[in-house]
């Protein structure tokens, strides 16, 4: 691998290898966790990094390498598709000796796409946060209430007792202890997470749990016979997922991430959601390249539609609570009977061992959960929680997530297997918090410009948008969404 350095996404201005000794950099080691993670179940060498450079200059500041996270998230699942491309020699890119076509990851721009990728256009985007979402001092410290939901809003102030306003929530909870509270909130159903400080992380029983778990867990069965659409599915590199069936049962950010990241290279993507459900601040965000349609899951007549749908999924990613599929008579067996060649990937909050492996949970509460926050409020000797600069532990598992899926199709064309791949934000966050920026920090990125901009304008169902320029390039694939984000519900519920 190389990194090339330059004032922006242009032209390089000189190149240097990269050693796991630099100190300027932590992107190989984030890198090598991650291809590692996602190659676990090939049985073959892992994907080859040689082909690939990095651009751009500076950081986001952080406690943690959160610019080099991003990088590293975004070249596994650029290196993943350009081994994919190479499948017209038959064994997409898991032979390894096939040469990858080149690839580069703009550090610069990975970090604009690691908080948000759309510019509205004349017209004012939905704020990200319910105006009772954020952190609130306990009698002995801090904790996060999410409460974008209605249905977490209401339980969080049924415990508290109070209306919905600002300040009579900031009085209510100065009364608790932070743990207490956390307790009582996630019991009635809410979401809440205690500020706890890394060791406090590390020797928690979920904490210890998440340690003893792999970074994504694989699973391959034999797929048995392939449909003939299957069978006939080859990748090309100009547009290698191209007649790829996605089917997106995700909410915010990490599902619709890696959803969003196999749209841009030519894959099908339909999502799900039931009827009422909506997010207004962060839809435009993730919908990009997709089509959005209903189904109500608790009526016979929806789970038969999603049940015709999952049988001509080549890929499912879901990130319901680890029993919810199960409660609607829609769990992994049944989905694996329905689709025995079916990629398989789906996403939990605090891991999939351990007490708390069922929480409801969001990277803004895993944030607080596993010391990041606290970690940011002492670097900064700041006198509130300090948390990541985006949401990067959701979009570094969307990323994860994303390559892993384009593996296993690898592995199916190859080798007739299906494949169930388990990833979660707590395990992510164990990865990100494997090393601290070091000191002097990086240089601050530099600040956006009208250059860092895409010169498509996207006709979105809010209005026009312009993106960020994507941060990876693969030489002769394109990164290309056909569809504008439209709004939740604008789309039937069947393949085109």
């Amino acid at each position: 691998m190389r990194v090339t350095e330059s004032s922006g996404h242009g032209a390089a201005q000189r190149s240097n290898a990269v050693s796991l000794a630099d100190d300027s950099t932590f992107v190989v080691n984030y890198l090598r966790e991650m291809l590692r993670a996602v190659d676990q179940a090939t049985a073959s060498p892992p994907i080859d990094t040689t082909s690939l450079t990095l651009s751009g200059h500076g950081a986001l500041p952080c406690a943690f390498p959160f610019t080099d996270f991003a990088t590293a998230a975004i070249a596994t699942a650029s290196l993943a598709v350009a081994a994919l491309g190479t499948g017209e020699a038959g064994n997409y890119g898991l032979a390894g000796n096939v040469a990858l076509p080149a690839v580069n990851v703009d550090r610069r721009l990975a970090s604009f796409w690691f908080q948000t990728s759309f510019r509205a256009q004349g017209w004012t985007s939905s704020p990200l946060w319910d105006p009772i979402a954020g952190d609130y001092p306990t009698a002995d410290g801090w904790i996060r209430l999410h409460t974008n939901a209605p249905h977490h809003r209401a339980a969080a102030l049924a415990v508290l007792g109070v209306p919905g306003e600002r300040e009579a929530v900031t009085r209510a909870v100065a009364t608790w202890q932070a743990d207490a509270l956390e307790s009582q909130v996630v019991a009635n159903g809410g979401c809440a997470a205690a500020m706890r400080t890394l060791a406090q992380w590390d020797a928690h029983p979920q904490g210890l749990a998440v340690a003893a778990e792999p970074l994504l867990h694989w699973q391959t069965v034999d797929a048995g016979a392939t449909t003939t659409r299957t069978a006939a599915w080859r990748p090309f590199a100009g547009r290698p997922l191209s007649g790829i069936r996605v089917l997106d049962l995700t909410r915010i950010l990490a599902g619709p991430t890696a959803t969003r990241f196999l749209a841009g290279f030519g894959a099908q993507v339909l999502r799900i959601d039931p009827f009422g459900w909506d997010e207004p601040g962060t839809v435009p965000e993730v919908v990009l390249g997709k089509r959005c349609a209903r189904l109500d899951l608790k009526q016979a007549d929806g789970r038969a539609t999603l049940e015709t749908l999952l049988r001509d999924a080549d890929i499912v990613v879901h990130g319901y609570r680890p029993d919810a599929l199960e409660n609607l008579g829609l769990g992994a067996a049944r989905r694996r009977e329905l689709n025995p060649g079916l990629i398989d990937v789906s996403l939990d909050a605090y891991g999939w061992e351990g007490p708390w492996h069922a929480r409801r949970g969001y990277d803004s509460l895993l944030q607080m959960s596993a010391g990041i926050a606290d970690a940011g409020m002492k670097a900064a000797n700041a006198a509130r929680p300090v948390p990541l600069p985006g949401q990067g532990i959701d979009y570094a598992t969307g990323y994860l997530m994303a390559a892993a899926a384009v593996r296993a199709l690898a592995l199916r064309q190859t080798q007739g297997l299906g494949a169930t791949i388990r990833g979660s934000l707590a395990r992510t966050a164990r990865l990100l918090v494997a090393h601290r920026t070091p000191t002097p920090p990086l240089p601050p990125l530099a600040e956006e410009t009208a250059d860092d901009l895409s010169t498509r304008i996207e006709d979105t169902s809010w209005g026009p948008v312009r993106r960020v320029a994507t941060p990876m390039t693969i030489a002769g694939t394109p990164v290309d969404w056909a569809l504008p984000a439209m709004a939740l519900g604008t789309a039937t519920p069947e393949w085109p």
